[in-house]
């Protein structure tokens, strides 16, 4: 599979991090530093990511294919 830049604006990187972070502390009992939490972040995003697009990719291609063929059960039958 082709590699996928995801590109996240600094807020939202920045809250991942932060729960990046919280996760390591409350489930594992490790701490992650931010240098290793924006690695990880990036591994998701590089390796993991492009996965979950897809998905999400087919299932609104699957939703509009529903919507489309909904339409045209509304079209008129001329006499």
């Amino acid at each position: 599979m082709k590699k996928m830049e995801i590109e996240l604006n600094k807020d939202i990187r920045e809250q991942l991090v932060e729960d990046l972070k919280r996760y390591f502390s409350k489930e594992r009992d490790e701490e992650l530093g931010n240098l290793g939490a924006e690695l990880l972040l990036d591994f998701i995003l590089n390796n993991i990511g492009p996965y979950i697009y897809n998905i999400g990719i087919a299932d609104s291609y699957k939703y509009m294919n529903e919507r489309v063929e909904d339409l045209l059960g509304l079209e008129k039958r001329s006499r």
